[in-house]
């Protein structure tokens, strides 16, 4: 049963909730609703109960402007309140970004788990003003589909002849119905993908145990900005799962995620 809570500026922000025990919140990425996490849920539904929201702006919830990354961690911190209270939390890709910024801003959060935050320490930048201005540009113009197109080459690195056979695939509609979106997750990650350090006090406040994971199969800037971010927290470590990429396994993740919230280790 889909329930809505309003977070505190008023937006409503709809979530359901699968099985019982410690209340855990999934995050989802970039042009993702709460349905992108059903599989993953549904894997740990009997050891918790699996929290699965639409981040604002998606699916049923609402989209209060002017956006502030603030507003977001507002919408966890909101959803939880009413799920339960203290809760754990899991964030794959930028979603895995406002996790952390979540459980940088709020005490209630025991256990923090990421999956390929898409930091970028060192090198090229994979955004930048130019990069920024020109989507700004195609949503502006209402060129939804240019605008995701110009996402997947240009910030996340997807070849242009894969990326023009996508747009003729069932699951584009669902991307460009998103579109208006992806500021919202350039806003999460800042200046997190310009190639230089991460600030290191940014996340002082994610004092909890927090596991960062990696794909053995993904491309080395991801282990990069783990093992920075590792380092800048104070209870971190890093996993790297063989044989996965940036499109993680729910199989795969699911025990590892339920090992490392159940205080088994990971």
């Amino acid at each position: 049963m889909i329930k809505k809570v309003l977070s505190k500026d008023g937006t409503p922000i709809a979530y359901e909730t699968a099985g019982s025990g410690p209340t855990l919140i999934l995050v989802t990425g970039a042009l993702g609703d709460r349905s992108a996490a059903t599989t993953l849920g549904s894997l740990l539904a009997d050891h918790f109960t699996v929290v699965a929201y639409d981040r604002r702006g998606r699916g049923e919830s609402g989209d209060t402007q002017p956006y502030a990354v603030q507003r977001e961690v507002e919408d966890i911190a909101a959803v939880a309140k009413d799920a339960g209270g203290s809760f754990l939390l899991f964030g794959h890709s930028s979603g895995a970004v406002l996790a952390l910024e979540a459980a940088h801003r709020l005490a209630t959060v025991e256990k923090l788990a990421l999956y390929e935050p898409p930091f970028v320490v060192s090198g090229a930048p994979v955004t930048t003003k130019e990069y920024t201005r020109n989507l700004q540009e195609l949503l502006a113009a209402g060129r939804r589909g240019d605008a995701v197109e110009h996402f997947m080459i240009s910030a996340v690195g997807v070849p242009k002849e894969v990326v023009r056979g996508m747009r003729s695939s069932p699951m584009w509609p669902s991307l460009e119905r998103y579109a208006h979106t992806l500021p919202y997750d350039q806003a999460v990650m800042g200046d997190t993908m310009g190639g230089r350090p991460l600030p290191k006090d940014r996340w002082s406040g994610a004092a909890m145990p927090v596991l960062v994971m990696v794909g053995g199969e993904s491309p080395a800037m991801f282990g990069n900005g783990a093992d920075e971010l590792v380092a800048l927290l104070a209870d971190a470590r890093r996993k790297t799962i063989p044989g996965l990429s940036h499109a993680a396994d729910p199989s795969v993740i699911a025990p590892i995620l339920l090992e490392f919230f159940r205080g088994k280790g990971a």
